[in-house]
């Protein structure tokens, strides 16, 4: 018998270990996807970023392994591991890896 959708069982999960790391690359993994927010999973290795972008929500970023530089308003923040920094929405940002690192983004849309 096929399980009724949302009624799928807990399940207890290491978010570090639900993306990996790809040499040269950025991989983000989508956990949460729902209109008033998300919860999204990144790997990058190291040099490897995202350029400089504004959302229109608030975001919050929580490093889970690794190393990272985030720039908010030209102003950088260096993050290690269990750090965590929110990015104002409309406030341009940019992301790069020093290390390789992993991050869990929650994007608040509502």
């Amino acid at each position: 018998m096929a399980q009724q959708p949302g009624t799928e069982q807990p399940k207890v999960n290491r978010l570090s270990d639900m993306v990996e790391y790809q040499t040269g690359a950025v991989v983000s993994r989508t956990l949460v996807d729902k209109k008033t927010g998300t919860v999204t999973l990144f790997s990058f290795d190291a040099g490897q970023g995202l350029s400089e972008h504004t959302a229109p929500f608030d975001a919050l970023v929580y490093l889970l392994d690794g190393e990272a530089e985030v720039a908010i308003s030209g102003k950088p923040y260096r993050l290690t591991a269990g750090d965590t920094i929110t990015m104002p929405a409309n406030a341009p940002h940019a992301l790069k890896a020093t290390k390789r690192f992993k991050m869990m983004l929650i994007m608040v849309r509502a």
